[in-house]
């Protein structure tokens, strides 16, 4: 199950107790703001004047709109598209203003000026590039190192690579002349911006910068070159500096704090076996430095990916200690550490929070825990002021909320997976919970079942863009991963909190935290190594669409498949009709299930013929094709490119 996890507003799909209809109003607003905020990110400078004055176009309609007599009273068509307006016009300006760094000020210019002057074409002799612009800049780090293994050829391959987020705070050009100066040299010139940039060290300089915490200032002289050729729209240009940097100012007091307590938690796993070593600190701050490389592909190939990087599901375990069953937060029957303190509703919505966000900081504000801790949030001020909780309309509110705020989430697959597998298990989850009790499933199997394909079932055709397989064991390798998250989880914030007090506690408390985490090191692995545990799938548009068509009709014709318990009472008017329209629409279901499996073999064993088709590969008359790989001087490991494919 990919990213995701329950909330607070969560209504468990294995209660016996109906839940209430959803509250889907807030919806179209919020995927109104996504879809803009999505196509507007990347948007060329000169676009910007067009989509401003659409937006403010789009803002007059929908003022407009709710300006008529009762329609913010309705729920009508009127107040739906009014809201639907002025959301997509509000991330339009939202949009602009965060993307308006990207393309001022001096690094912006020299990034587009050494993206020109690189050497193209083909069938020469490449010449030498020419020095790339040098420049003195004050960073504030905005990310945690992230470092890489170059794998390409050359001089550079098997190096260490570390790429680091990061905001240029001043900017000093050595040798050229000030902005609107018509010279062509000069002695240069200092100018203050705020630009985020991606740094990357390469060799002996990445210890010195492996160290650092978000909020640290530093000075660097640094090369300026094009950021992520059209792949990261995060950066406006990357940094290649020469040497450590100089701290100018040291990160902030939450910072150091979150640093201390995640180095507890590696020193606390340090003698702990190599599997439980790198999941454990994965698994409870999302640090997966030391993670085995092949316990990665395993966890990748059964979609268990999830678990080794911080989701919904790690917050939502530690606020369920805090306020018991998220469906009797508030009320006389609650439970959790709140009730047995025997805090009021608002103190323990503040304690709460205080907990959200100290394990955003600890954590880091990853996409997946941005989505989680919003929607904890609203959650939590329900709680603070007695109002009812529903899921949805949190989630959506979230969602708005975040694409509002950050842009950039819009085209996270992080946040869209975490938003699927979230949907799923509020959306679909109660429904497939309730058919599966019906046909004589077990309360808890038929709830951990369903929230479990549920998410699965809308994730799986986002993750297939990513990896170009479909995992065949995902349901059932989460399903026994479940078992131990839970215990993983709290063991190892156990740990993590124990540390600066008793390091030598925290030691012998990470011993009993190894079993689960070994447990779920065992099954990913396990998975991975079945017969036939993936199955490879088109990439791109074809391969999202097709495998939602096959979810689609593998869901609709799964009620065949599993048989519901007839009941024997007497009969009812309108009983035989009813009868005769199911037996129907099973024909039909039937012939559904049939194509499909038709499709499976041919989708298994995949025929060249079949294949050119639908992927294109090969091209005809092709007899062997050679994969190169991105060389380091790529400015690819900075962008997303490198975790599609895997390699720098």
């Amino acid at each position: 199950m990919p990213k995701g996890g329950t909330v607070i507003a969560t209504v468990d799909p294995a209660s016996p107790a109906r839940a209430p209809a959803a509250d889907f109003r807030l919806l179209l607003p919020a995927v109104s703001a996504w879809v803009v905020a999505a196509g507007l990110l990347g948007l060329d400078p000169g676009h910007g004047a067009v989509a401003s004055v659409s937006a403010g176009a789009a803002a007059v309609v929908g003022v407009l709109l709710l300006t008529r007599p009762g329609v913010r009273r309705s729920r009508g068509t009127a107040a739906t598209l009014a809201a639907v307006l002025l959301t997509g016009a509000a991330a339009t300006a939202a949009t602009l203003l965060h993307t308006a760094d990207l393309h001022r000020g001096p690094l912006p210019e020299l990034a587009r000026a050494a993206a020109a002057a690189a050497p193209r074409g083909a069938g020469r002799p490449p010449e030498p590039p020419p020095p790339a612009p040098e420049v003195g800049v004050e960073l504030t780090v905005t990310g945690d190192p992230r470092a890489r293994t170059s794998r390409s050829g050359g001089p550079t391959g098997g190096q260490a690579v570390l790429t680091v987020d990061a905001v240029a705070d001043r900017v000093t050009v050595r040798d050229g002349p000030a902005p609107g100066d018509r010279r062509t040299s000069g002695a240069g010139y200092t100018v203050r911006t705020r630009t985020p940039v991606t740094v990357l060290v390469r060799g002996q300089a990445v210890e010195a910068w492996q160290r650092l915490l978000p909020s640290a200032r530093l000075a660097v002289e640094a090369e300026v070159r094009p950021a992520g050729e059209g792949h990261d729209t995060e950066s406006a240009a990357l940094l290649l500096p020469h040497g450590p940097p100089r701290q100018l100012a040291t990160p902030s007091l939450p910072q150091r704090i979150a640093g201390r307590l995640r180095g507890g938690l590696r020193a606390a796993s340090d003698g702990l076996p190599p599997d439980a070593r790198g999941l454990l600190p994965g698994l409870v701050v999302g640090d997966t430095s030391r993670l085995p490389d092949d316990l990665r592909d395993a966890f990748r190939a059964t979609d268990m990916a999830h678990l080794v990087a911080v989701s919904g599901a790690n917050l939502a375990i530690v606020l369920g200690v805090l306020l018991g069953a998220p469906g009797r937060a508030g009320t006389p029957e609650r439970r959790g550490l709140a009730a047995l303190l025997g805090l009021s509703l608002r103190s323990t919505a503040l304690l709460g929070t205080a907990v959200t966000l100290a394990f955003v900081t600890i954590c880091r504000p990853e996409p997946s825990v941005l989505r989680a801790a919003g929607t904890g949030l609203v959650g939590l001020l329900a709680l603070a002021t007695g109002r009812p909780r529903q899921a949805v309309p949190a989630l959506a509110g979230t969602v708005l909320i975040l694409v509002l705020v950050d842009p950039y989430l819009a085209r996270s697959f992080g946040f869209l997976l975490s938003v699927l597998a979230t949907t799923g298990l509020l959306v679909l989850g109660p429904h497939w919970a309730a058919a599966l009790r019906a046909r004589g499933w077990p309360r808890h199997l038929a709830g951990a079942v369903a929230a479990t394909a549920a998410a699965q079932a809308l994730c799986a055709p986002v993750t297939v863009v990513l990896s170009a397989h479909i995992s065949l064991v995902a349901i059932p390798c989460n399903l026994l991963a479940e078992l131990a998250v839970a215990p993983a989880t709290l063991l190892g914030f156990a740990v993590l909190a124990l540390d600066p007090l008793s390091p030598a506690l925290a030691r012998v408390l990470a011993e009993p935290a190894a079993i689960p985490v070994g447990w779920l090191a065992a099954v990913a692995r396990r998975g991975a190594e079945l017969p036939g545990a993936q199955l490879s799938w088109p990439g791109g548009l074809f391969g999202t669409v097709s495998l939602a068509l096959a979810t689609v009709a593998v869901c609709w014709t799964a009620p065949l498949l599993l048989a519901r318990r007839v009941d024997t009472g007497a009969g009812a008017p309108g009983r035989a009709g009813l009868r005769g329209r199911r037996l129907r629409g099973g024909r039909i279901r039937l012939l559904v299930a049939g194509l499909l499996l038709l499709a499976l073999p041919a989708v298994l064993l995949r025929p060249p013929l079949l294949t050119r088709i639908a992927t294109g590969w090969p091209p005809p008359g092709w007899r062997m094709a050679m994969c190169a790989e991105f060389p380091i001087e790529s400015t690819c490991c900075s962008s997303t490119c490198c975790e599609r494919r895997g390699t720098c």
